[in-house]
């Protein structure tokens, strides 16, 4: 199947070059490739609308609609830039189409977009080089992924209503950018009553159920940032506090982030946060990550300093790779920082998030139900994963070194173009692309094992 790739109104963001790969060539005069037109193609578009409004994307969807055009992802950006107004979004559009209908499906987008280009095709995949970089990879307003089976006869028309609405309440919202203090949510009486439930529950296994790691931290955690039934954490403090033990900070997020966003995130040890809390009416469980899940399940953890260099790790390898890698990526994340499980002291104990927010499935994982495996990153990478109910199978590290290491390893076999590294004073990443660079930052480690061996002579 080959992939085609086009820019409509030549307004890509940076942000969006990720998303823009082919597996074919573009025609260097500026057509598509149609050379097979028996098939249907993978068609990767991004397109500005101005001034949006309900019939702008509604005009963009009959288009699409109107050529029996498969909508794989779909997403809007807002454009920061100077002269563009508040309303205008770069969309990000990957469809599955008919191959003869590909110059006709672009040929109708010009009538309601102007100045249409075709992109050039990226060889290294845009990744943020800088922590203030987020801002461009963050900021996703909105995001269409269906769920359902795409041969029920469902108009694509139908299926951006939610969008639709979606985009209509974020428009106006505001954004935050690195530097910005983070914003304090006066939490309801009905909320703090969920929070308190939650907390409660769940505070009476962590005893038997957590982690050393976890306790540890969960403890500094109630002293230091409040965390207690009748309180519901702020961000600020909760940040303030990890960024003094780990170097990890909270950010806000946005909006819903693709995988590849949030991992890059993780590699500046920045973790995207949701604030707001689940609803009163089912307590013990959320069908998308809210403050219980984010403060009870992740924070204590990544107040850990081997547990967070887990996590950059994971955001480290994910700079850059492809799509195909991304996937891996996300499904390590998933079956160690939010369902992992560790042997510690001959018991296993839990240490993911989605189990130490999740009351009935802490249970359920240290039960006698489910199946354990080792983990190895090799297996787990490519392991289904369950998403609508409790894990039939959860995969046990020996101990936090050795799953490090055993990340770091899988990492150094994923392919790319270049090596990296993170500066941790500039909170920055260094493309090791030439000989000098490496010389560099050999010349920087051999410094490192000077003091280190100083350190020892001084001790001994």
């Amino acid at each position: 199947m080959k992939t085609y790739f086009g820019v409509i109104s030549g307004q890509m963001q940076e942000t969006s070059k990720e998303k823009i790969c082919s597996t074919e060539s573009v025609n260097r005069q500026g057509s598509l490739d149609s050379s097979k037109e028996d098939d249907n193609a993978t068609l990767v578009l991004i397109f500005t609308l101005c001034n949006v409004k309900k019939t702008e994307l509604s005009k963009a969807a009959r288009v699409f609609e109107m050529f029996e055009t498969e909508v794989h992802h779909f997403e809007t950006r807002r454009i920061k830039k100077l002269k563009n107004s508040a309303d205008d979004f770069d969309v990000f559009v990957e469809c599955e189409a008919h191959s003869a209908d590909i110059s006709h499906l672009i040929t109708s987008l010009k009538r309601i977009t102007e100045d249409v280009k075709i992109g050039k095709e990226e060889k290294v995949l845009w990744f943020p080089r800088k922590i203030q970089d987020l801002d461009k990879c963050h900021h996703l307003i909105t995001t269409y992924e269906p769920s359902f089976d795409h041969g029920h006869p469902v108009s694509l028309r139908s299926q951006l209503l939610n969008l639709n609405l979606a985009l209509e309440t974020c428009i106006t919202s505001s954004l935050l950018y690195s530097g910005d203090p983070l914003p304090n949510i006066e939490y309801t009486a009905q909320e703090t009553a969920t929070w308190r439930e939650v907390y409660r529950k769940l505070r009476s296994l962590y005893p038997t159920h957590a982690c050393t790691q976890y306790l540890d931290a969960f403890q500094q955690l109630e002293k230091y940032c409040g965390y207690q039934e009748d309180n519901i954490p702020q961000l600020q403090d909760v940040s303030r506090f990890l960024k003094e033990t780990t170097g990890f900070q909270l950010r806000p997020a946005a909006g819903l982030l693709s995988a590849r966003d949030f991992l890059a995130s993780l590699a500046f040890r920045v973790f995207q946060c949701t604030q707001y809390i689940r609803h009163f009416s089912s307590p013990t469980h959320s069908p998308e990550p809210d403050c219980c899940h984010e403060l009870l399940g992740h924070v204590p953890m990544l107040a850990n300093k081997e547990f967070a260099q887990f996590s950059q790790d994971i955001g480290l390898a994910s700079l850059g790779s492809s799509e195909a890698e991304i996937e891996k990526l996300s499904t390590l994340y998933w079956f160690t920082v939010e369902f992992g499980l560790c042997k510690q002291n001959g018991s296993i104990k839990a240490y993911g998030a989605g189990l130490l927010s999740s009351y009935g499935e802490l249970m359920y994982a240290l039960s006698n139900e489910p199946e354990y495996k080792p983990f190895d990153p090799e297996v787990t990478a490519v392991h289904p994963y369950q998403d609508q109910a409790f894990q039939p199978v959860y995969f046990i590290a020996e101990n936090f070194e050795d799953a490090k290491a055993k990340l770091q390893n899988y990492a150094m076999k994923i392919k790319k173009p270049f090596s990296l590294c993170y500066d941790p004073f500039t909170s920055s990443i260094e493309v090791l692309d030439t000989p000098q660079k490496v010389k560099r930052e050999v010349s920087r480690l051999k410094e490192d094992l000077k003091n280190l061996c100083l350190s020892l002579d001084n001790l001994s």
